[in-house]
This record gives C-alpha cells, sequence and structure tokens, in this order.
C-alpha cells in the first residue's frame, strides 16, 4: 500500500566511459562502500530507463496482444515463444557477434601454441628469426587469453541481462493478468501458483539466454576444429569427433530427461506451496485444532515425491558433470591411439595443439551445447505453464451505452437478471433499484461490481461505484494508506469518515495513531477494527453509489448503531447506498427493502408496505422443512468470493517488513549444510575423486560415482534441512505468523528451498571438482618446471585477497536480492486477496505501478548482482591473462634449459588454468552467495518453539467429563514485550454452564481464547476439570476443546479430510454430523460427496456453509467444552439460529462458551461475561445484569434500539424463569 520510496542514486553504467564499461570500473566506489560496511538499499543504484518493470512489460504485452489476435483470426492457439522472440530476437542476435568472437580467438590460441612449441622442437641458438616469430606467437597467445578476459564477461554480462529483461516483463504481464482474472478463472487457479510462476518459472528465462547461441555456434566450432585437426593430424582426429558425436545425442537425451523431470517437479512444488499457503495463512486453526501432524504428513507427503523427481534429475545432472570432465581423457586417449596405431609418430606440438582444440571445442559441445538444450526445454516447459495462465479467462465489465440526460443521477437499474456461479443458477427479476438496502446477499452485489457474469438481463450502473466487502481487506501499509487508498489527503474530510466509522477513539490508542502499520505485522487489528477501516476505505471515496455488504456484522451492538447512523444515515445520507444486513433493526430507516431468498426476489417495497402486505422478516429466512438448499450466497461451485477468507494476521507482505539479514559465520554454515544428510561420506567421496589417475577407464568410474554420490548427499540435506524447518514452523508460535508476512515465509519454501534443491549441489559439486582439478595442474606443471610457483604464489595471495574483498560486497548484494524479492510475492497475494475491492475501486493500474515499483526495487539488486559477479571474473580473469603472459615469455627466456613438452605440458596447462582457476574462485564465491538461503532456511529451523505437544504429565483418557473452567490471576499478553490484553482475570464457569462472554470491540474477548488454548503462555493459573492446562501437552489441551472460530477456515483436499483428518469416525458418523448442521443435501450434490476436493481454502462455499463444516467438526470431536468466537457474524440470521438450534440440542451436555456480537446469541445463556479493557466488569445471569442500568450490558442491549431491547429482555426474563425451574425440580 505505501508507495516504495527510497533516495535513489543515480546509475554510473549509464555515464560510464567505454573501458568502465568494459572493465566494470564504475563499481569501485560501491565495493569500497562494501568492504567498509553493509550494504543498504540506500546504496543500490537506480534501474536503467531500459530496464524498467512498466516498460518491458508494456513492450511485450503488446506483442502478446498481437498474437493473441491473430491466432484468434488464424483459428490456431496463440504461441507466448512467438511473442518473445519477436519481441527481442533483433537485441539477443547482436550478441551473438561476441559469441562467434570468442569462439574464433578460442580456436586461433591453440594454433599460437601449436607454433611456439614447434621453435622449442626445432631450437636453434643462432635463429634469431625464429626467435623473434616465437616471442611473435608468444604475444599472440597472450593477447587471445586478454581478448577472452574481456569479451567472455561482456558477453555473459549481456545475455544475463537479456534474460533480466524477459524475467522482468513476464512478472509485468502474470501481475497484470492475476488483476483481471474472473471469478471462473480464480478456480482453475491457486495463489500458491501464481506464486510459483514469479519465483520459479520466470527464472528460466535468465537462464536460457545464457547458453541459447551456443545452439548454432557448437556445431560450427566443432567443424571448424576438424577442420584444424586435419592439417595436425590427419584423419585420426575423426575418432576423436566420433567420441564427441557420440556424447552430443546422450546429451540430448539427458535434455529431454530433465525436461520431463522438470515439468513434474513444477507440479508437485506448486501443490507443496499451495498446501503451504494455506497452512501458515490457517495456522490459528490448524493448531486450535491439533491438527498440524496431518498437515505435516500431508506436506511430506508431497515433498517426498518431489525430492524423488529432484534426485533423478540431479543423478543426470551428475552424469552430464562426469561425462564433461571425462570426454577430454577418452577424446585424447582414443585420437592418440588411433594416430599412433596407423604408424604415425607423436611430437609435443601436435600433442598440445589437439590438447588445447579438444579443450576448446569440449567445453562448447559438452557442456554449453547440452546446458542449451537443457534450459530451452527447462524454458519450454515454463513458457507453457505461463502462458495457460496468460490465456485463463479475464473480468469482463459489460456496460450499457447511457445517453447523456440518464447520467444526471446516480442510480442502479436491474432487468429480468439471470446469473450464475458456474452451473448453479441464481435469477432475479426486478425493474429498478436506487436508495435501496435490501435483505440477503452478496450475490446481487458482485453482479453490480461486475464480478458476477450475467447469463440473461441488464444491469445499468449510472455513477461511479464504491464497495465495502463482507470480508474486510486490509492491505499492507499503515492504517491512512488503507483507508486514502490512492486519493489525495483532505484534512476535514479524513477526520468526519474516522468520526463516522468510529476510528477516533481506536486512533488515540494506537501507538502511532493512524500511522500505525497493519496488514502482516505490527498493530493487529480487531476484527471489528478492520471491518471500519474497510468501511472507511469506502466512504472516504466520495463515490456515486456505495455497495455496502454487511459492514455491521462483525461489530457490536452500540459500534453498529454509531455506524449505520453516524455513517450510513449520516456522512452518506446523500448518496444511492445499497445495503446487504442481517440485522432487521435497521431496516425501518430503508428508502426499500428488497428481500432475496434461494436467489429470487421474494418481497420488495418500503418498511411499511411489507408490513401492510404481512411480511414477517425473520420468517421469511426461517428455515423451511422441506428445503434443506442454503439461500443464495451458498452457492456450490468452483469459483472464490473474495480470494482468501484468512485472516488478514498472516498475509502478504508489508512494504515495512523487517529485513532479512545473513551474517552468520560462513564455514560452520557449510560444514552444518552438508552435515544435515551427508555426514562422513563426503571425505570419503574426495578422498576417492582426485582424478589424477592416468587411467581412462578408472577416471570414468570414478568421476561418474563421485558425481552421483556427492549430489545424492547434497539433495539429502536438502530434504532434511527442508523437513527441519516445516516441522519448526509448525511448532513455533502463532506471534511469529501475526509478524512475519506470508510473503516472506513462502519465499523460504519457494525460492530458498529451490536453490538449495537445485542450484546448490551442482554448484557445490562443481566447485569441488574444479578445485581438484586446479590442484592437479598445479602439481604437474610445478613437477616439470618448479619455478612455474614464483608467479602463482603472489598470484593467489592476490586472488584471496580479491575474493575477500569481493565477498564482503558480494554477500550484501546477495541479502539484498532476497529480501527485495519478498515485497514482490507478497504485493501479489495481498493484491489477490483484495482483488474486488481493487476493482471495485479501479485501482488496478495503481497496483500495477506498485507492483513495477517492486519489481523495479528487485531489479536494483539484482543488478548489482550481476555486475558485481563481472567485476570479480574480469580481474581473476586479468590477473590468469597475466600468468599465461609470464609464462609464456617465461619459456622463451628459460629457452636453453627446456624441451618441448616441458613447454607444451607447461603453456598448455596455463592456458586451461585461466579458465578453470576464476571458475572455481567464482564457484566458492557462489556456494557461499547460495550459503544465503542455506542461512536463511536454517534460521527458521532455530525458531522459538511452543510448549511440548505431548509431556509426561497425561491427563486422564475421559477427561475433561465434567467441563468446569477455573480462571486464576490470569494475565495475558500475545508477547514478552506486547501489552497485557486481559488483566488479573478470576473467574469459574460451572460444568455444562452455557456462558455468553461480550463487550466492546477490542475488550479482549477473542483474547480470552487464546489463553485457553495457550496460543500464548498465560501468566497466572487455568483449570480444567481440576487439572492444571500449563503442565499437560499442548495437543492432549487442544484435542479435548472444540472450537467454531471467528474466521471458518477449510482446506484444500476432500470434504472427509476437512470434517475428520485423522480417520478416526466411520461413513456414518461423517454424514450424521453434516445432517445435524443441514449440510447432508448440499455434499451430497457435490460430484464426488464426501471425496470431492475443495477449491483453496474452501472457496467454493459460503461463508455460512463454512461456518456450518466448522459446527460439524465440532459435533464429530464429542468433546465437553465447546467455545465459539463470533462463529455466527457474517452469517444470516437463519443459518445462526440453525447453528444455535443444533448447539443447545447436541451440546446440552457440555460447557459452552459464546462470543458474539449478536445479543440474541447469547440472551438465553445461563450466565454472561462482560468483558472491558482486559478486565472481567460484569459477570452474572442476563436478567440480573439487566438490572443494573450502569452496566456495560444494559447499555449494550438498550443501543440495540426500543423493539429490540425489549424483546431481549423478555427472552433474559423468560430465560430466569425456566433457570428457576430447572433449580427448583
Amino acid at each position: 500500500m505505501e508507495p516504495v520510496g527510497k533516495d535513489v542514486k543515480t546509475n554510473p553504467a549509464a555515464s560510464a566511459n567505454i573501458v568502465s564499461q568494459i572493465l566494470f570500473c564504475w563499481l569501485n566506489p560501491l565495493f569500497r562502500i562494501g568492504y567498509k560496511r553493509k550494504l543498504e538499499e540506500d546504496d543500490m543504484f537506480k534501474v536503467l530507463p531500459e530496464d524498467e518493470s512498466k516498460r518491458l512489460g508494456g513492450e511485450l504485452q503488446s506483442y502478446w496482444d498481437q498474437e493473441v489476435q491473430s491466432a484468434t483470426k488464424e483459428l490456431r492457439t496463440p504461441k507466448l515463444t512467438k511473442a518473445i522472440i519477436r519481441c527481442y530476437w533483433k537485441s539477443y542476435a547482436i550478441l551473438g557477434v561476441f559469441t562467434l568472437i570468442e569462439e574464433l580467438i578460442k580456436l586461433v590460441q591453440p594454433v599460437f601454441l601449436g607454433k611456439l612449441i614447434r621453435y622449442f622442437e626445432n631450437y636453434d641458438t643462432d635463429d634469431m628469426a625464429a626467435l623473434y616469430e616465437a616471442y611473435g606467437y608468444a604475444a599472440g597467445v597472450s593477447c587471445c587469453t586478454l581478448g577472452l578476459a574481456l569479451l567472455h564477461h561482456l558477453y555473459f554480462y549481456h545475455v544475463q541481462r537479456a534474460g533480466m529483461k524477459i524475467r522482468i516483463a513476464m512478472c509485468h504481464m502474470i501481475y497484470k493478468k492475476a488483476l483481471c482474472l474472473s471469478s471462473v478463472a480464480m478456480g482453475q487457479t491457486t495463489t500458491g501458483q501464481i506464486v510459483n510462476l514469479l519465483s520459479n518459472d520466470v527464472n528460466r528465462f535468465d537462464e536460457v539466454t545464457i547458453f541459447l547461441h551456443f545452439l548454432w555456434v557448437g556445431p560450427l566450432q566443432a567443424a571448424a576444429v576438424i577442420g584444424l585437426l586435419w592439417q595436425e593430424i590427419g584423419a585420426s582426429c575423426l575418432a576423436g569427433m566420433a567420441v564427441l558425436v557420440i556424447l552430443m545425442p546422450l546429451q540430448t537425451v539427458f535434455g529431454r530427461l530433465f525436461s520431463k523431470f522438470r515439468s513434474k517437479t513444477a507440479a508437485l512444488t506448486d501443490s507443496r506451496i499451495r498446501t503451504m499457503n494455506e497452512v501458515v495463512s490457517g495456522i490459528r486453526i490448524i493448531k486450535m485444532y491439533a491438527w498440524e501432524k496431518p498437515f505435516a504428513a500431508l506436506v511430506n507427503d508431497v515433498r517426498k515425491k518431489e525430492i524423488s523427481k529432484i534426485m533423478s534429475s540431479s543423478y543426470l545432472r551428475g552424469l552430464n558433470m562426469a561425462s564433461f570432465f571425462s570426454a577430454s581423457k577418452i577424446i585424447v586417449f582414443v585420437t592418440f591411439a588411433v594416430y599412433v596405431l596407423v604408424g604415425n609418430k607423436m611430437s609435443a606440438s601436435r600433442v598440445f595443439v589437439a590438447v588445447s582444440l579438444y579443450s576448446a571445442v569440449r567445453l562448447t559441445v559438452t557442456l554449453f551445447f547440452p546446458a542449451a538444450i537443457e534450459k530451452v526445454s527447462e524454458a519450454g516447459v515454463s513458457i507453457t505453464r505461463i502462458k495457460k495462465f496468460l490465456l485463463l479467462d479475464e473480468l469482463v465489465k459489460h456496460s450499457v451505452p447511457l445517453l447523456q440526460e440518464e447520467k444526471k443521477e446516480a442510480s442502479v437499474e436491474i432487468h429480468d437478471l439471470i446469473c450464475y456461479w458456474d452451473k448453479v443458477k441464481y435469477s432475479v427479476f426486478f425493474l429498478y433499484l436506487k436508495y435501496w438496502s435490501f435483505y440477503e446477499t452478496s450475490s446481487l452485489l458482485s453482479t453490480i461490481l461486475g464480478e458476477l457474469p450475467q447469463d440473461k438481463g441488464v444491469v445499468k450502473v449510472r455513477g461511479d461505484l464504491t464497495y465495502a466487502s463482507q470480508q474486510p481487506c486490509v492491505f499492507p501499509g499503515t492504517i491512512r494508506s488503507n483507508i486514502l487508498f490512492g486519493k489525495e489527503l483532505q484534512p476535514q474530510r479524513y477526520e468526519k469518515v474516522l468520526r463516522a466509522c468510529a476510528l477516533k477513539r481506536d486512533m488515540e490508542l494506537l501507538p502511532e495513531g493512524d500511522l500505525t502499520v497493519i496488514g502482516d505485522r505490527g498493530a493487529t487489528l480487531s476484527g471489528g477494527q478492520k471491518a471500519r477501516v474497510n468501511l472507511a476505505r469506502a466512504v472516504y471515496q466520495d463515490a456515486d453509489i456505495y455497495l455496502l455488504d454487511d459492514p455491521l456484522s462483525a461489530v457490536d451492538a452500540e459500534v453498529g448503531r454509531h455506524l449505520f447512523e453516524q455513517c450510513i444515515c449520516g456522512v452518506l445520507k446523500k448518496k444511492p447506498r445499497i445495503l446487504v444486513t442481517h440485522q432487521l433493526q435497521y431496516l425501518k430507516a430503508a428508502d426499500h427493502i428488497l428481500v432475496l431468498k434461494e436467489g429470487h426476489m421474494v418481497a420488495r417495497g418500503t418498511y411499511s408496505e411489507l408490513l401492510r402486505s404481512g411480511v414477517d422478516f425473520a420468517s421469511l429466512l426461517k428455515k423451511d422443512e422441506e428445503e434443506e438448499q442454503q439461500t443464495v450466497g451458498t452457492v456450490i461451485s468452483s469459483r472464490t468470493r473474495t480470494l482468501s477468507q484468512n485472516s488478514v494476521r498472516s498475509r502478504t507482505s508489508s512494504l515495512m517488513s523487517e529485513k532479512d539479514d545473513g551474517e552468520t559465520h560462513r564455514i560452520s554454515l557449510t560444514k552444518r549444510y552438508i552435515c544435515e544428510r551427508a555426514g562422513h561420506n563426503v571425505d570419503m567421496i574426495i578422498l576417492i575423486c582426485e582424478n589424477t589417475s592416468s587411467l581412462t577407464v578408472a577416471t570414468l568410474i570414478f568421476g561418474f560415482m563421485r558425481s552421483l554420490l556427492m549430489f545424492n548427499a547434497m539433495v539429502r540435506s536438502a530434504q532434511t534441512l527442508h523437513n527441519r524447518m516445516f516441522n519448526c514452523i509448525l511448532r513455533t508460535p502463532v506471534r511469529f505468523f501475526d509478524v512475519n508476512p506470508i510473503g516472506r515465509i513462502l519465499n523460504r519454501f519457494s525460492k530458498d528451498i529451490g536453490q538449495v534443491d537445485s542450484s546448490l549441489p551442482w554448484t557445490f559439486v562443481d566447485f569441488i571438482q574444479v578445485f581438484l582439478q586446479i590442484i592437479g595442474v598445479i602439481a604437474v606443471a610445478a613437477s616439470v618446471i618448479p619455478w612455474i610457483l614464483i608467479p602463482v604464489l603472489p598470484l593467489l595471495i592476490v586472488f584471496l585477497f580479491l575474493r575477500r574483498y569481493f565477498l564482503q560486497t558480494s554477500r550484501d548484494v546477495k541479502r539484498l536480492e532476497s529480501t527485495t524479492r519478498s515485497p514482490v510475492f507478497s504485493h501479489l497475494s495481498s493484491s489477490l486477496q483484495g482483488l474486488w475491492t481493487i476493482r471495485a475501486f479501479k485501482a488496478e493500474e495503481r497496483f500495477q505501478q506498485m507492483f513495477d515499483a517492486h519489481q523495479d526495487l528487485h531489479s536494483e539488486a539484482w543488478f548489482l548482482f550481476l555486475t558485481t559477479s563481472r567485476w570479480f571474473a574480469v580481474r581473476l580473469d586479468g590477473m590468469c591473462s597475466i600468468f599465461v603472459t609470464i609464462t609464456a615469455f617465461g619459456c622463451l627466456l628459460l629457452r636453453q634449459n627446456l624441451e618441448a613438452g616441458a613447454v607444451g605440458l607447461a603453456l598448455s596447462y596455463a592456458v586451461t588454468l585461466m579458465g578453470m582457476f576464476q571458475w572455481g574462485v567464482r564457484q566458492s564465491a557462489e556456494v557461499e552467495n547460495m550459503m544465503t538461503s542455506v542461512e536463511r532456511v536454517m534460521e527458521y529451523t532455530e525458531l522459538e518453539n511452543e510448549a511440548p505437544w505431548e509431556t509426561q504429565v497425561r491427563p486422564p483418557p475421559e477427561w475433561p467429563n465434567k467441563g468446569l473452567i477455573t480462571f486464576d490471576q490470569v494475565n495475558f499478553s500475545y508477547s514478552s514485550d506486547g501489552p497485557v490484553v486481559l488483566k488479573n482475570m478470576s473467574a469459574m464457569i460451572r460444568p455444562k454452564e452455557k456462558v455468553g462472554i461480550v463487550g466492546r470491540t477490542g475488550a479482549g474477548k477473542s483474547s480470552l481464547i487464546s489463553a485457553l488454548f495457550r496460543l500464548a503462555e498465560p501468566e497466572g493459573k487455568i483449570y480444567v476439570d481440576g487439572v492444571l492446562t500449563s503442565e499437560i501437552g499442548l495437543h492432549d489441551l487442544r484435542q479435548k476443546m472444540s472450537i467454531i472460530p471467528q474466521d471458518p477456515v477449510l482446506f484444500t483436499g476432500t470434504m472427509r479430510k476437512n470434517l475428520d483428518p485423522f480417520n478416526q469416525h466411520s461413513d456414518e458418523a461423517l454424514w450424521n454430523a453434516l445432517e445435524e448442521v443441514q449440510l447432508k443435501f448440499v455434499v451430497e450434490e457435490l460430484p464426488s460427496k464426501l471425496e470431492t476436493v475443495l477449491a483453496e481454502s474452501g472457496s467454493n462455499f459460503s461463508v455460512g456453509q463454512r461456518q456450518l463444516v466448522c459446527l460439524a467438526r465440532a459435533v464429530l470431536r464429542k468433546n465437553h467444552i465447546l467455545i465459539i468466537d463470533e462463529a455466527t457474524a457474517n452469517v444470516d440470521p437463519r443459518t445462526d439460529e440453525l447453528i444455535q438450534k443444533t448447539i443447545r440440542e447436541k451440546f446440552q451436555e457440555c460447557t459452552v462458551l459464546t462470543i458474539a456480537h449478536r445479543l440474541n446469541t447469547i440472551i438465553d445463556s445461563d450466565r454472561i461475561l462482560v468483558l472491558d479493557a482486559g478486565q472481567i466488569h460484569e459477570y452474572d445471569e442476563p436478567h440480573v445484569l439487566l438490572q443494573n442500568p450502569e452496566g456495560i450490558f444494559y447499555k449494550m442491549v438498550q443501543q440495540t434500539g426500543k423493539a429490540e431491547a425489549a424483546s431481549l429482555k423478555q427472552l433474559a426474563k423468560q430465560q430466569d424463569t425456566e433457570y428457576v425451574v430447572l433449580k427448583t425440580v
């Protein structure tokens, strides 16, 4: 919600000169800052204009739109690949020239090397012309080395940036599409899937652009090498090339297999992240039900399948790497075996030229070419997934053209309307709607908003709409930014809205007033406060027509009356207001009333007209004996009412979220990572792997064994880390989820685990192999020419210093890249959650701009990540080229004491060392950077744990058999440094007693339940049937109490799993429970009945139906204690009465605690507990409390209106009489 603002520095890359561009010298000041102190976001450079998300996304979007249009005309499926190629082919094709020149240099260098060695073969002390020529060849070798160093990294920088541009453009398009998705389309995708598209699939573009050019360079280079080798060693070169040719189709097979595993892994990752999203969003419910174990089993099951696919693809990677490292040995062995067998004599120049040429082509043919095939295959899978998402249905808002005179007065007109949520019909027939309040239901508002597509009829809206949703939408940001929602601040109007929405006192109580950060973290608002912020947002918009979807249900009677009188009938009195409400006392004030039932209009008119016609409002919504079907708004389909009905506590990232830091001792971290599973295997593997054996077969066997064993160890480490992190997340207190955005937690499970699963094992194994090769190369070269160690030692010291200098900055850049990525996902999640609100307020463009701003911030970090690694690599390769120059000219200076073979060995190894040394150092730095992901995962394996699930103190099996609850001087706070929300509370709830708990918003009603369930540990003592709750395990406690929560939560999975995740009950028991809560007919209508898989968050059920499912869970558990936490706040009186009736019948022998805003829900309780500011204000029978005019309860009853108050007093008196009779009996 808050604008992404920071003081941006101008990007020096834009104004750097050509030398600075090639050598990346413009980064020097940043490295100096990074070496002195930790880098922060303010140190990053502004993104270059050509890399801006809006610009890139707009370009690709226009090409995609053209492709969709032409595909529609030609009656074919649009191709996203075609749009990408048309958008980027020119800029990318130019980069192919770099590759071509680089590969040509690689071919010329061995020729110079051969000529130089030939000088030593035909060495003549008197031939000065040959010496000068040799100096020329040495200079040629040195220049080639230097040219390669500069060109290679310039090429890689530009291709990586090309990949970055495609990724950014694709993210822009995915988010833009997400804002336009229709309700039907939302049923075909999930938040987890969209997050996975943004976190994993788009990353394939970063990888594929690096290698794509090698698809045509590889074969070209191979042909050129054959030509050069033919000149050197004749037809024998074909034997070596035959090995390469055999390897190429093998690599292609590997690539295809890899693509197959990748698509399967992606689907499983989607599934895991979706489940994680639900677990994190519904963690409060999972903990209260003590359902952690079935959810752990569910995630572990998906994870095992995912790991098996990752393991298979890792083995493929291992074989790929092993074949790459073994290829040179096999090729050289085969080539010269054939060369000698046909009767030729070997010479040093021929051997080393052939070895060097094979080395050049081997890299391209056995590494880059197969990598290109692999990455193209992976990118193809990702493009298909993204294309499928981009082709989902969009919301089409049909607007009927209006004449000028029709626009004068704001109104809504509806004729002969028939609508469908999927295939279940919802129909209304009426004429004209203006200044109307109506009874039931959200579906009609959805139609007016354009969210529910009309099948027949006309909806005409004259004027701008604004909307307050039934489930309050709170976006990350300050309270002020939530209310203003993009509008300019007008102090007088703003104050007026705060007063009208009863938020003034709340602002005074909050630490930073209306600048308090809400959303995922910061001050957690109560349900009533969220509802009022939600309403204030709509009121502040100053629209023509106001659609208010039951804004009064989440607040108590006093606040409800204030909102109705001061806001709906006060500030908005001159505007058309369409109010959905279940509260009959407000109907008198409506200009017109429309009553809907079963999707049909059953009554219409003013209050007095309806009374005269004999309409009894309450009876309209009573349950018909013959009909068991729910009212409209409880229609079954695969639609999404609002994207998530979960509590806003743990939803999407706040811009102001605490930044993830990444500073721990790296060596110990690496060791711990390896030891997670690898144990002692690694030492053994490394010892086996020293591939200094000259025996080709041994090299092959050990090469393959090494790769497979090491990949196995690394992937098992990843599995162990994930399991530990997930188990720790399940055991951490609820407070953790209140202060950490869901985006940040999901980032650990998607991006970081993705790195640990696939990128880190590959990089780590590569680093180990290269490191061992470097040692082998230096050892061999030094044994032949000991003086080679003279330049090696100082270069090594400089290398190590440079590496340390680089890592100081690189680690911070990697950390910044991780932390700036989280807000991108979080913004997506919060946008999906409040999609209807965003569209109703026409805020799509503003949210798109905010997304682009988050993307640009991430691009700043990613740009630094690309350029800093190139800065390092250019300097490393520059030093290596110095080493090659010293070796080449050193050989000529010491020409009298050297043989041709020694020179060939020293020079060819020096040249291979050049690429290898810098790659090894960079890979070691990359391993350390990737350890940031391990570190972030490890951080979540060391979270604070709540009390154990089971302890040695176990309550008796039949406990609690009475239901006696005693609070003894209980103080309760959600965190050690948070405010005390229950103060010195002492009370006793008798066995089988029905107790109502009331109080104004924020009085501590829900906190009382949190203390009872030990969601945070309370001070003082709470006894249940004489057992001190703090001494027993959390599962022993929570499983013995049933709760119907304030926010009803259903999980993706079957209806059976939602009712009975432990499989403890028979089908008959499940059907009986559903019948008792009037859901049997609804579930029988589902395609697979109890085995029907529900949509994400159960969003194809209405709020009322979800509450009934929660009631069915309580019926099944048969506990002696039931807690109802404002469970009927968002349901109509019919469902409310049904729930109350079931509770009275089924839980007659139980202790029942009911928190409610509707006083008629708890007026027939045995006693009522009145809370105020965390303390007990009154606690007695309802009739007794109503005798005290000074009491809070008496005032709350009076505020419901005269008729309602009289009715409540009568009910209380009746209850008192029944209670006295029962006592007498």
